[in-house]
Formats: structure tokens, sequence, C-alpha cells
């Protein structure tokens, strides 16, 4: 079994206590890393501080050439940071490679975006020369979650790197290996040491003693809104700026002059990508009446098509992260069961090369109540719930009823209806007549209402990093 350490300060560093690591395809422990707590975080915050002073002085072209390293790096162990990501998760080993693919796109792209990200001049009089520049914020805390441990991982770190700061990352109790390698990676690159520790732990101790450090100078957080709240509240307490991405409820939003054989795969596809564990995933499906039966009965023949199977098979469909999870989600088929129309799926499987995995069928639910919890809540699962609507105002209304707004799918051959959709859908991102781009790096992304705030990805995602300081100078 693997034994692994946090890293802090470039060195590996074991705790008396540690925690598991499950194969969510077989519910096997298979690993063990470090259980780390105040101590840890105190040597980790401290260490990022005094790298990070020396690291915002070096010139960009330097920091950039290290980035583009770690690029290299990743690709380099691509296959095995694939297969630790798969099976650490439960996502196929297609997903877990794309993972990979943009990790190393993050990295080399932050470096070519610092090495253009200037400040300007501010032409007030000709008395006074006035100019901005950007700085980093000093140490920076990283708190992911475990659907996209390596992905978010690198969205954040490589943007907070490249403007300058130290880093100290606490992954997800479930899924930290990919985190730990790719910290090694970086050392290997020479990021010099102290710049980005790998804290591994529970959120109620690691994750609160480092959110709560008074020597954290920014947290960027992706989970729940009701984590979120908690680290908001010690943000506010140390008066330092917070980027959260949380929850979504994304809905589609298919009319009648849709092409349905362009819709159904990608509607299959953004919501069981990572078995529907994704903030961003496409699980509310509003549909205009006149196509509702056609295109509920067109999801549930591709439903029942849908191969399931662990991870390491590669299937459109792996398991859960947990059995928590799962029996979570099953309590939301059960209530849909008395409340709505499961057209497909909604039962739990084991057994054969199951195994003791954590699964659950693909499941479609229609004629949802939008007020209900099936339309308002998060159930980050493999499940889609079905609404028609009348007409474009009732579109608008339902795809803005809940307290999410991430992401947005339109389909439709109107360009009018398009564009007003764009305008009027409350979303961070909204796309037409295709759902996610989950690669495009170059893209911000982020939430409005309880969807969270700051914007990550993208040049904005570099911004997000850094505080602008105005210089004025008199002649």
């Amino acid at each position: 079994m693997n034994q692994l350490g946090a890293i802090i300060n470039g060195k590996h560093v074991q705790t008396e206590g540690s925690v598991g690591v499950i194969d969510p395809s077989s519910g096997e422990l298979f690993a063990e890393t470090a259980d780390c707590g105040v101590a840890e975080i105190d040597l980790a915050v401290a260490a990022a501080r005094e790298a990070g002073s020396s690291w915002r002085r070096v010139p960009v072209a330097d920091r950039a050439r290290i980035l583009r390293k770690i690029s290299v790096l990743v690709e380099r162990d691509r296959e095995l940071l694939a297969d630790l990501e798969s099976k650490q998760t439960g996502k196929p080993m297609k997903q877990a490679r794309r993972d990979v693919e943009i990790t190393v796109r993050y990295f080399d792209f932050y470096a070519s975006v610092v090495e253009t990200f200037y400040g300007t001049t501010i032409p007030l009089n000709d008395d006074t020369l006035i100019f901005t520049r950007w700085e980093p914020h000093g140490v920076t805390a990283h708190v992911v979650p475990w659907n996209y441990p390596l992905q978010i991982l690198a969205r954040s770190i490589a943007p907070s790197l490249a403007m300058g700061n130290g880093c100290v990352l606490k992954p997800s109790e479930e899924t930290p290996l990919t985190a730990l390698h790719l910290a090694e990676l970086a050392l290997e690159a020479g990021l010099p040491a102290g710049l980005f520790n790998v804290v591994p732990g529970f959120g109620e101790t690691a994750g609160i003693a480092l959110t709560n450090h008074a020597g954290i100078d920014h947290i960027s957080f992706t989970g729940s809104v009701e984590v979120g709240k908690i680290i908001s509240r010690a943000a506010a307490e140390h008066t330092i700026p917070v980027t959260m991405e949380l929850g979504g409820k994304s809905p589609n939003i298919v009319f009648a002059d849709a092409d349905l054989d362009k819709a159904v795969p990608v509607l299959v596809n953004a919501i069981l990508q990572n078995a529907g564990q994704t903030c961003s995933a496409g699980s509310r499906l509003l549909v205009e009446e006149s196509i509702h039966e056609e295109l509920v009965d067109r999801l549930a023949e591709a439903f029942e098509k849908v191969d399931i199977g662990p991870a390491s098979t590669d299937p459109t469909l792996g398991p859960l992260i947990s059995e928590q999870q799962r029996e979570r989600v099953l309590g939301y088929v059960a209530w849909a069961k008395e409340h709505a129309s499961v057209r497909f799926g909604g039962e739990a499987l084991n057994g054969g090369e199951l195994g003791n995995g954590y699964y659950i069928q693909p499941t479609l639910i229609d004629n949802v109540d939008p007020t209900s919890r099936l339309a308002q809540e998060e159930i980050f699962g493999p499940v889609l719930v079905v609404t028609p609507f009348k007409d474009a105002d009732e579109a608008v209304a339902l795809a803005n009823g809940t307290d999410y707004g991430l992401v947005a799918g339109v389909w439709t051959t109107n360009v009018s209806t398009a564009h007003r959709m764009i305008r009027d859908v409350v979303s961070g991102q909204v796309f037409v007549n295709t759902y996610g781009a989950s690669g495009g790096v170059e893209l911000p992304f982020g939430g409005f209402k309880r969807s969270g705030h700051g914007r990550e990805k993208g040049a904005e995602g570099l911004r997000g990093f850094g505080q602008i300081k105005t210089a004025v100078v008199a002649l």
C-alpha cells in the first residue's frame, strides 16, 4: 500500500495519523496519506511566506520558464497521473487522461499570459506620470474538491505561482494523490522549495486550520455552498479576498427548432461525465412542450445504451466517489418515485465486475416540478431532471428559477432566440448549440448568485491572484 506524507518546504513530512484513500470502483483501500493539522499548516504557511518573498522578485520570464517546465513534466508523466486520478476518483481513464491534458495546458497557458500581463499608464496631466503595476497577494490558500482534483489544482496553482505568490494546497482527503505527485514534479522543474506545499487531511482539521490561518492573504475554494459560507466567514475575519466556485444546477434549454440529433449526445455527456459529479453538469433539462416527449424518449434510449463499469475498463459511466455519495443520490431518486416520473434508471448496481464499487444507473426523471428539491438542489450524480416549458419567457423564468447561476446551454437554430437567452439567463457561462468546453482554459469561469464569485481560467484567473498598485510621480 502506498503511504505518502505531506510536502512542506520541499520535503516529505509524515504525521502521527493517516488518511485512507479508497478506490471507488472496488471500495478497497489502496493508499494512505498524511493527516495534517495545525502544526503542519503552520509550517506550510511559513514556508510559503519565506519562499514567496524571493519568488515575487524573480523576473516574469524566469517564472514562466519554470511553469512551462512543469507542463513538460506533467506531459511526461501523463499515464501515471491519469492512472492515479482515475483510481482515486473512479472516473474513466479517457476522462482522467483529458484532465491531465488540461493540466498541462494550464501551466503552459499561464506561463504565456503572465509574460504579456502589463500595467497601464493613466494620462491625468502633463506634470504627472501615473502607472499601475500588478503585485502578488503573498500567501494563497487553495482548497480543492474530489471531483476534478488535478484540473482544479492547476487552474488555481498555476496563475497564483505565475503572479508571484507562495501557495498552500489542501486537497480533498478522498483524492490527494495527484496533488502530491504534481508537487514533486514542480520541485523537479526547479520551483523553489516552499512555494508549493501540499497538506492532505480532513476539512474539519487541515481545512479549517488553513483557511483560518492569520498568515493567509487570499483563499481559493471550490466546493459546496455550505462549506463556502464557512470559508467566507474565515476570510472576513482576516479581511482577505476569496475566490469561490460553488455549486450549480445548470439548465440546458432546448427549443422546438433545435437539432436533436446534435443535441442528444451532448445532453447525455453533460450529465454523465464524471458520473454527474460536476458543478457545471447539465443537470436540468428545460424542453419546449411540442418536442418534450420526443426528446425524453431519445434520452431514455441513449441512457439504456450507456456502459457502466470500473474506471480501468474505460466505460461511459464509472462509480460515484463514495458509498455516502451514492446513498445521497439514491435518496433523491426515492423522493422522485413519489413526486415525479422516473423514466429510466435510479437503481444501485453491484456484483460481477462492479464488485463493491459505488455504482448507480444513469437516471432520467420527467415532469419535475420546478420548485421541488429535484429542480432546486444539486444532486451531484448521473441524474437528469426534465421540465417542459411553453415559450421563451417561461424558459428564461425556469432557467433563472434556482439559487445558482454557473453554466447554461441553449439549443436553437434561431439567432434572435439564442441572443435573447445569452442576455437574459443569469449564468457565468452560456453555451449555444454546445455545452461545457471543459478544456477551454482561456474562458473565464465562475458563477452568479450562490454559484460563487470571482473568476478563474483565462486572463481573469491571473488577475484574481494579484492586486493592482497605482504609482503617481510628479515630474
